[in-house]
């Protein structure tokens, strides 16, 4: 009997989501959970499992198209049946295209990395139009792929690992992928450069690429937006970008924000996290100087408790919990996992915590309820070098904190000239309910925290 396959409800307030890829297509075999399709909804991007196992039968959404919860986008017949093989529906037409002004760009924070409400550019010009169907990449040229596996490595791989793979002259089917049914990740693909002896010179164009991920193994980089696109390229925004645009809008036009920044000494962190990271290591767990940022903000929101609200009309929400977003960037957008009840966690708990949520992050694992929630958010543009940065909020929150660079610097210390790891902590408050003595009283609060850490305190 026919299995029908529903556009799933991912979350309370999810009311449509939006088809971003087929995995499948009609005649191919499928797996009971396995990957079927992607989808984008306001809360989360997700790889969607098969309710049964057995044949593709119809697919009746198409790529790009927006449908309500619980409608039927796909049929799944019993293993056995004869199924005609014929590719997927085309992606839904674009608006028509119409003129475009200049883009201005906005920093803006997402609700990554450890990705962001993070800074991220915003275009605010009007929809572009629909780009021509780009031709499939030509296959390795010293080893030529039959068109079925070159299908096969489409389904395998991102159009950014397969331009990487362009540019290195490598053939993705030698890979094995660490992803969702074995699919190549960015990072497989960089890995398998690094340590590949036949890796021929690279343009400057790729270097750039796949030198910043390399260059920090604990946070993978963020492909540039428009990665696969060439010069001259008119592309509609993904449905991700659209919803961060949105949101970001909507955020500045909400709250009055002002940010302060604080500069803080890592000293005391520094030597505790070299004491205790091969001791963590064997617990399964990195400790990074994220972990310990988040305890501090943790200790600060407690002491803090309006930091730690919302707004709601005219009323304040002061929350009983303490949950953290934890901006994470990925190759196709931005997504803020959120660690409940943070409180109750010491740094072994957070250090296995954040890097779960940005791994399952990054694989398109996320529950929706590991989405939402979040009553303070943390962005660390200073994993790219930034040394500091002005978030927006992330609505309904009244602040978010922004991580810059930890680098030593010169500081002078009871009149002498030492050198410290030092880090740029950036506030964004809203201004409605927070005020600057308030806000300034609570980054003390997490400087004093961070610069006299005790080693018991790990």
């Amino acid at each position: 009997m026919p299995t029908d396959v529903v556009m799933p409800q991912m979350g309370e307030s999810i009311a449509e989501g939006t088809i971003v890829r087929w995995i499948k297509k009609v005649g191919d075999q499928v797996a009971r959970d396995e990957p079927l399709f992607e989808i984008s909804t306001d809360k989360v991007d997700a790889e969607i499992p098969s309710p049964a196992a057995g044949v593709v039968a119809e697919i009746r959404v198409k790529e790009g198209e927006t449908v309500p919860v619980n409608s039927v986008v796909a049929v799944i017949a019993p293993a056995g049946d004869r199924v005609e093989k014929s590719p997927a529906p085309a992606a839904a037409p674009a608006p028509e295209p119409v003129a475009t002004a200049p883009s201005e760009q906005a920093d803006g924070a997402a609700a990554s990395q450890p990705p962001q409400a993070a800074s991220t550019p915003l275009p605010t010009s009007a929809p572009a139009p629909p780009a021509p169907p780009s031709p499939a990449p030509p296959a390795h040229e010293s080893s030529p792929v039959s068109e079925s596996v070159q299908d096969r490595i489409h389904q395998r791989s991102s159009p950014l690992v397969r331009k990487i793979a362009k540019d290195h002259n490598v053939d993705i089917s030698r890979i094995p992928g660490t992803g969702i049914s074995g699919r190549v990740t960015k990072r497989d693909i960089l890995d398998f450069i690094d340590h590949s002896s036949s890796s021929t010179p690279v343009s400057a164009a790729s270097a750039a690429t796949a030198a910043p991920a390399s260059a920090s193994p604990s946070a993978p980089q963020p492909a540039p937006a428009g990665a696969d696109a060439a010069p001259g390229d008119v592309k509609p925004m993904s449905v991700m970008r659209k919803k961060i645009a949105e949101h970001m809008i909507m955020s500045r036009r909400t709250s009055a924000h002002v940010h302060s920044v604080f500069e803080v000494n890592f000293a005391s962190v520094a030597k505790v996290r070299d004491a205790k990271k091969a001791e963590y290591e064997k617990a399964g767990a990195k400790l990074t100087y994220l972990s310990f940022i988040i305890k501090a903000v943790c200790d600060a929101l407690r002491a803090v408790p309006v930091v730690n609200a919302s707004i709601d009309g005219e009323n304040i929400v002061y929350h009983r919990d303490v949950n953290v977003g934890i901006a994470v960037a990925l190759e196709w957008g931005l997504i803020v996992p959120v660690i409940k009840k943070v409180d109750e966690l010491n740094l072994l708990g957070l250090s296995r915590g954040v890097a779960d949520l940005a791994n399952r992050a990054r694989s398109k694992q996320l529950k929706p309820d590991e989405v939402t929630g979040a009553t303070f958010t943390i962005t660390n543009p200073g994993v790219f070098g930034a040394l500091f940065g002005m978030p927006i909020i992330s609505q309904p929150q009244v602040a978010i904190l922004g991580v810059g660079n930890i680098e030593k610097r010169p500081v002078v210390i009871d009149d002498a000239i030492a050198i410290r790891p030092m880090a740029y902590l950036t506030i964004g408050y809203d201004h409605r309910l927070i005020d600057g003595a308030v806000a300034d009283e609570f980054m003390s609060h997490v400087k004093d925290r961070i610069e006299h850490w005790a080693p018991t305190d790990a």
